[in-house]
Parts: structure tokens; C-alpha cells; sequence
């Protein structure tokens, strides 16, 4: 097995160079797709974050309203702090036992992480940063996703600084602009990625701290 993680702001495109990826055979372990499948109705995870924040963070049918996490959270540092110790070791160990899975393989699995270099993690053997400029990342949130300008900038501002993810990354992909430009550097990773050197088969992924996973609630990626 091969391990590297992959990580880029909101709007940068990440999960299109995860996506692509994937078409060449990587192995993507996603973070966010994971806090989603540990907050499903009838998950123990659901159940503490309901006695923790109240009814008013479950929907009508009983999912995570994650829009009402997010209004508690986002202003309360407090509260981020009792999400995240609720999330993070469930995450944790799902993200460990689909490593486990893959340690015998010549798989290269891609740990996607949204706030990697916020909060990283030790055993990988590399680390992509999916690079756009602030204005870019404001653009896209805007015409894509439907922010306003504010609130695009808003979440913009509670990650990581663009220089603070480029100082620590191994491999830069530049994806301002479109899939021409895009995927001649896939390409390239790819390359780089399947020349790194094979994990051991006995490999054990290193626990996150509740301090030290991917952050909730996700949509910032």
C-alpha cells in the first residue's frame, strides 16, 4: 500500500482531483463522505449529538440538520470542541479499518481530508495540496454553490492560509483553471504516487487525537 493524503480549501476543486483519481485506480478513503455515514439516523454518533445540542440540530426525518450544527458550532469555539470529540473517534476508526483493509494491497490510497494541514496526519508518505488563489475560491463558492460573497469569504477565513497549505505540501496541483489544464498534472501525480515506495503489510495507521481529524461539520472541501 501506498498512503498520501490529499487536502485543499473550499472551492478549490479537491474532490474533482480526487474523482479523477479514482478513474486511475487509486483508492479514496473520504473523510467527509465518512462523517456523514457515522451521523445517519440510528447511529450511536446521531444519538450523542442530539443529547449534546439538542432536538433542534435533527431534520424532520430525523437526519443531522447539519446547517443547524453549523450555526452552533461555527460561533462557539466550546461547542466545536464537544462536536468534534463526539465525531472524531468514530471517524477515526472507520477511516482506520478501511486502511487496515488495503495495508497488504499495491493499492495507492488517498486519505481526502478537507483540513488536513489544520490538523495532520502522521504515516503518510506524501501530501497533495489542491492549490487555487482566495479570489478563485470566492468565485466558485458564489457561482457554484450559491454563497455570498461574505459568507464565502467567511468560511474561506476559518481554514488554513493558502501559504500555510503550501508550506507543507509534497506534490501542488494548480486547478484554476479547467479540466484541460487539470488533468495533465493528474497525470503527473499519478506517476509520482505510484513511485513511492510500499507501506509495509503490517502497517498500523496512527489513531487521530479528537483533536487531530478531519473537522466537523464538513462541506468545506
Amino acid at each position: 500500500m501506498i498512503l498520501v493524503g490529499l487536502t485543499g480549501g473550499i472551492g478549490s476543486g479537491k474532490s474533482t482531483v480526487s474523482s479523477l483519481l479514482e478513474g486511475k485506480g487509486a483508492v479514496i478513503i473520504d473523510a467527509d463522505a465518512i462523517v456523514r455515514e457515522v451521523q445517519l439516523p440510528g447511529s450511536p454518533v446521531l444519538s450523542e449529538l442530539a443529547a449534546k445540542f439538542g432536538p433542534e440540530v435533527l431534520a424532520s426525518d430525523g437526519s443531522l440538520d447539519r446547517q443547524a450544527v453549523a450555526n452552533i458550532v461555527f460561533t462557539d469555539p466550546d461547542a466545536l470542541k464537544s462536536l468534534n470529540a463526539i465525531v472524531h473517534p468514530a471517524v477515526g476508526k472507520e477511516m482506520n479499518r478501511r486502511l487496515i483493509e488495503q495495508r497488504t494491497t499495491d493499492h495507492v490510497v488517498i486519505l481526502d481530508i478537507p483540513l488536513l494541514t489544520e490538523n495532520p496526519r502522521e504515516g503518510l508518505q506524501g501530501k497533495i495540496v489542491v492549490d487555487v488563489p482566495v479570489e478563485v475560491q470566492v468565485e466558485r463558492l458564489v457561482r457554484f454553490r450559491g454563497f455570498d460573497e461574505t459568507d464565502a469569504r467567511a468560511r474561506i477565513s476559518r481554514q488554513a492560509t493558502r501559504e500555510q497549505r503550501l508550506a507543507t505540501a509534497d506534490f501542488v496541483i494548480d486547478n484554476s483553471g479547467g479540466l484541460p489544464e487539470l488533468e495533465p498534472q493528474v497525470e503527473k501525480l499519478w506517476l509520482w504516487m505510484r513511485s513511492l515506495p510500499q507501506l509495509p503489510s503490517d502497517y498500523e495507521p496512527i489513531t487521530p487525537t479528537p483533536d487531530g481529524g478531519p473537522k466537523v461539520p464538513p462541506t468545506d472541501s
